[in-house]
């Protein structure tokens, strides 16, 4: 069906409704990395206008499957750079920000550390007024309480809610934990949406909440975690296609598992369309 495009006769208009058509869902993206937050987000029927990495490999990455997407290397100058010539609303902004300050594998600084870059983030959310920031982080950010304290207590200065929960790469079918931190945030009480969005399930949690994934019996899990062990190539835990280059392990070692940020789309995509 082609959509007219002039306005309809005054018959057709009187018996015929007019459709609004959906406006796109668009992300900006920070500290991209791979481009596994966009990936999921695009498969629930997201936008990416806009992604910010300053890491050489991750960007030539991105370059090759967003080549039309416009692309920044500097988290903490990106409001000047969307702001440097006419761009589209940013809907939600996505954050995977540096957890070399939380990690185990690290000292753990937490705040002190200057990679902590939160405020980089902070400062791109005041300026733009994205209706969502959806934040990814190692589990432990949220178990250091200035630091986690910190990004709630300026998500609520900013007119946000937030809702968090620990997410794991097994739970879409993995067969690794990859233990996450997700945060949803959202613009408070924006026609009662966010309540509608949040609301528990029978099991007492949120959507965003493990309960929320799609469930898997014994018997697909295990069929799920063969398939994608058989799609491996020599280096463990790598995906097929990823060679064993320095940069490639410590791009995958980095990455978002796609599916679990498709899950978080497809639950703010659910509560758009209700």
């Amino acid at each position: 069906m082609t959509r007219p495009t002039g306005p309809p006769s005054s018959a057709s208009a009187a018996s015929t409704p007019i459709r609004e058509q959906p406006t796109p869902t668009n992300v900006l993206s920070l500290f991209a990395g791979a481009g596994g937050l966009e990936l999921g987000l695009e498969r629930a029927g997201m936008t990416v206008v806009g992604q910010v990495e300053r890491d050489p490999y991750c960007l030539s990455v991105l370059t090759r499957n967003w080549p039309e997407v416009p692309k920044h290397d500097d988290a903490t100058t990106a409001v000047e750079w969307w702001r440097r010539t006419v761009r589209p609303r940013v809907d939600l902004v996505a954050a995977g920000f540096p957890c070399q300050p939380f990690s185990l594998g690290g000292f753990q600084r937490g705040v002190e550390d200057e990679r902590w870059l939160w405020p980089a983030v902070e400062r791109v959310l005041r300026a733009l007024r994205p209706r969502f920031c959806l934040l990814e982080n190692v589990s432990a950010l949220h178990r250091d309480p200035v630091a986690f304290g910190w990004v709630l207590r300026d998500l609520h200065a900013l007119g946000f809610d937030a809702e968090w929960t620990l997410l794991r790469a097994s739970d879409v079918g993995a067969p690794h934990l990859r233990e996450r931190l997700i945060l949803l945030a959202y613009a408070q009480g924006e026609h009662g949406f966010a309540r509608y969005l949040l609301e528990q399930g029978r099991d007492g949690r949120s959507p965003l909440a493990t309960g929320g994934l799609p469930s898997l019996d014994a018997a697909a899990l295990r069929l799920a975690q063969d398939q994608w062990l058989a799609r491996e190539p020599r280096v463990d835990r790598l995906v097929d296609g990823v060679p064993a280059q320095v940069d490639r392990l410590r791009l995958a070692g980095n990455a978002v598992v796609p599916q679990l940020a498709e899950h978080i789309g497809r639950v703010i995509m659910g509560g758009l369309a209700a």
